[in-house]
């Protein structure tokens, strides 16, 4: 496979993830909201995560602006680690925050490389 496909493939896998993650959300706004209050986040805060999931996504998808976008994304991954997966001692939580610090990472390696891997935009 060359540059160009690996690095559409791996934009298209990860923006997956916050594709299902904000439709989960607007499916169920409720119980979204419910869990963010449980983690000390204002519950309205749903509808600006889905808005930025879904245009964070979509963006990736066609390689717009990758690079701040993968490093916008890369930084929500993070702050959603250190809120909703605290509790270390929890092998499930310290899984999720391991996964998120690996997506981040291929996030960051996403806007390093985001030249080579047919980005448009900037």
């Amino acid at each position: 496979m060359n540059d160009k496909v690996i690095g559409v493939t791996a934009r298209l896998m990860i923006a997956m993830l916050f594709l299902l993650s904000a439709v989960g959300k607007l499916t169920a706004p409720a119980v979204a909201m419910r869990y963010m209050a449980e983690h000390s986040i204002p519950p309205l805060l749903v509808w600006p995560t889905i808005a930025f999931e879904i245009g964070a996504a979509l963006a990736l998808i066609v390689g717009f602006r990758l690079r701040e976008v993968a490093f916008a994304l890369a930084g929500f991954t993070l702050v959603a680690a250190v809120f909703f997966h605290r509790d270390l001692a929890d092998k499930v939580q310290l899984t999720m925050m391991l996964k998120n610090i690996a997506i981040a990472g291929g996030l960051m390696l996403l806007a390093q490389s985001h030249s080579r891997i047919g980005a448009t935009g900037k």
